[in-house]
């Protein structure tokens, strides 16, 4: 086994950093023992040091599986500014390109490949890989490997055939964010790996606070958060391209700069759309789940789920992306019933066999139950992925002081209206009725007939619909039925008609600001960091962390010694870097104005 105090001295000298983060100690023992291992860690967790620290210390070559060709290219520019020999082999390289790297890699120039799970599926591929010194296969996202998660990939089921294949018989090392028991134990089996050689540290983020905004008008709240939240970087998720497209349109019609994502796009815009928000050139990138998974971007301070999302762990890894760097941050869940319709349409289309699709069914009903519970919101989480824990105190049920408003004489009027339309119709229908419409369908059913017509004209049709959302989640109507669902009153409902129950709603959520505003020095080092980010065209968390600017203006430093003890400075980044920012500080430190004492 290798001296664990040799990977102390690389975390030190080439990463910066004095202490190892929970877990990472634990897997890079078992990785210098020899050992096949799973790392589950949260995302932002440092999963990635786990095997680029061993890399340096091994004589051959360690492989990086990864899922997402469009940013090994950022992952390698990372390292290699770090002074690590890397270098990646996908898609995007012609084959002379390919044989150049392969000859290169085979000479010894670098110490990490990083390569897509599909290039395995390639007989010639893994037999080139065959001639190369490889001591470790580091499986990035290894919940794909599984049948049972939320994200399987077919390509990734021929990783143990190609391990088997590569004569140096390398160790392997699974990583992942999300992984219930059950995913966990499949990756176990399928890798190889003893599961006493499993490292998980819990799936809590004590920096990440989880919010669910319910029924409420999600435009007006994702523009008063992002006015609130000005120059802060963040992204949106939406269920469908119709509304990505949506959304951003109305962003950049507020003058907010915005940018789309989603499979639909043409490639050029795409990668365009994806580097501008990497270069911090946009403040949010609107997208479909087509975006995100591996993205390395440190300084992503919020994730609004405008719509639904179909599994807990999709959510919790898309939420994850916000504050990787360690610093407050939020994940928001605009929660609409409506929405639930969309992923049941997604589940009703798709190719799954049965037993997947009531799986899958399962899966979106736990979603539901997140955002409709009273209790604490990352202790749901956690029990999810077989974690007991305490409340968190920070999200936004445990911290909820709102008043709440008697709503009773209102929520009465609606379900008087479903029981007069004898439960025949929709959410839309009952909102019209109630609003009193005038439209074709409600003059052809003769609606204005019924007795409940018009009798909530005083607000609009909007509102009214987000009353019957909000009775819906809390159990008083049920939504019944498949792709054109039918509103019932159910048993809980019935106390409210009979003037048993009352009901109460909470104030509509206002949007909050997530951090102190930046001092100037900040600012100072943000803007040379993007500077010196595109000269180099590379993204500006590639030559620091948000976290790591902060250190700067706290710790002042204006000698190398003292730019070493900055967390993230290791010696690669103080020799490019150390002189312009410390000019900067200077600079800052000789223009603040000397406090002038009272008499």
């Amino acid at each position: 086994m290798m001296d664990l105090a040799a990977a102390q001295k690389v975390l030190k000298t080439v990463f910066g950093y004095d202490e190892f983060r929970p877990g990472q100690r634990a897997v890079i023992e078992h990785v210098l023992a020899g050992d096949n291992s799973l790392a589950i860690m949260p995302t932002g967790g440092g999963k990635s040091l786990c095997y680029q620290i061993p890399a340096m210390l091994f004589d051959g070559i360690t492989v990086v599986v990864s899922p997402l060709i469009s940013l090994m290219k950022d992952q390698v520019d990372a390292l290699n500014d770090s002074g690590i020999p890397a270098t990646f082999i996908n898609s995007s390289l012609e084959w002379p390109d390919i044989q150049e790297r392969l000859a290169a890699l085979h000479g010894g120039d670098y110490k990490l490949l990083y390569v897509a799970p599909e290039r395995l599926d390639s007989a010639a591929f893994v037999n080139a890989l065959a001639q190369l010194p490889i001591d470790l296969l580091a499986v990035d996202e290894a919940h794909c490997i599984s049948q049972w998660g939320h994200d399987f990939r077919p390509s990734y089921l021929a990783l143990s055939t190609a391990i088997e294949q590569l004569p140096t018989q390398p160790q392997v090392l699974a990583l992942t964010a999300t992984a219930t028991e059950q995913v966990a134990t499949d990756i176990c089996q399928q890798l190889k790996i003893n599961p006493n050689n499993e490292v998980n540290t819990g799936f809590a983020r004590d920096n990440l606070d989880l919010t669910v905004v319910k029924d409420q008008d999600t435009d007006r709240y994702i523009l008063d958060y992002l006015k609130v939240n000005q120059g802060e970087t963040g992204i949106i998720y939406a269920s469908t391209r119709k509304e990505v497209t949506r959304l951003t349109k109305m962003l950049t019609g507020q003058h907010i700069q915005a940018a789309a994502y989603h499979a639909g796009l043409p490639d050029d815009e795409r990668r365009q759309n994806q580097e501008d928000f990497l270069y911090d050139r946009v403040q949010v990138m609107v997208a479909t789940n087509a975006f995100g998974m591996g993205i390395d971007k440190s300084n992503v301070r919020f994730v609004i789920h405008a719509q639904v999302p179909g599994t807990l762990e999709a959510y919790y890894q898309e939420a994850g992306r916000a504050g990787r760097d360690g610093l407050p941050s939020e994940a928001i869940l605009l929660y609409r019933a409506s929405d639930l319709q969309i992923q049941r349409f997604f589940i009703d289309q798709s190719e799954m066999d049965e037993q997947h699709r009531l799986r899958s069914y399962r899966k979106l009903q736990i979603m539901n139950q997140y955002a409709n519970t009273q209790n604490c919101l990352q202790q749901f989480i956690l029990r999810y992925f077989g974690e007991e824990s305490e409340p968190c105190g920070r999200c936004s049920n445990c911290r909820d002081d709102r008043e709440a408003q008697d709503v009773t004489t209102d929520a009465q009027k609606v379900l008087s209206c479903v029981v007069r339309l004898r439960s025949r119709y929709g959410k839309g229908i009952v909102a019209q009725v109630l609003a009193g419409a005038h439209n074709q369908r409600i003059r052809e059913n003769h609606l204005e007939d019924v007795p409940t017509y018009g009798i909530m004209r005083n607000q609009r049709q909007k509102t009214v619909g987000e009353l019957i959302d909000f009775l819906t989640a809390a159990g008083y109507l049920a939504s019944v039925g498949g792709q054109y669902p039918t509103l019932q009153v159910t048993s809980k409902g019935v106390g409210v008609l009979k003037g048993e129950t009352q009901v109460f709603r909470k104030m509509a959520r206002q949007a909050k600001r997530l951090a102190p505003e930046d001092d100037a020095l900040f600012g100072k080092l943000r803007e040379l960091r993007r500077n010196l980010a595109e000269e180099q065209h590379v993204p500006p968390f590639v030559i620091f962390s948000d976290k790591a600017l902060h250190a700067m203006c706290e710790v002042l430093p204006t000698t190398e010694a003292a730019f070493l003890t900055v967390k993230g400075v290791g010696e690669s980044k103080l020799e490019k870097y150390g002189d312009a920012f410390m000019a900067v500080i200077r600079e800052n430190q000789s223009s603040e104005p000397t406090a002038i004492q009272g008499g």
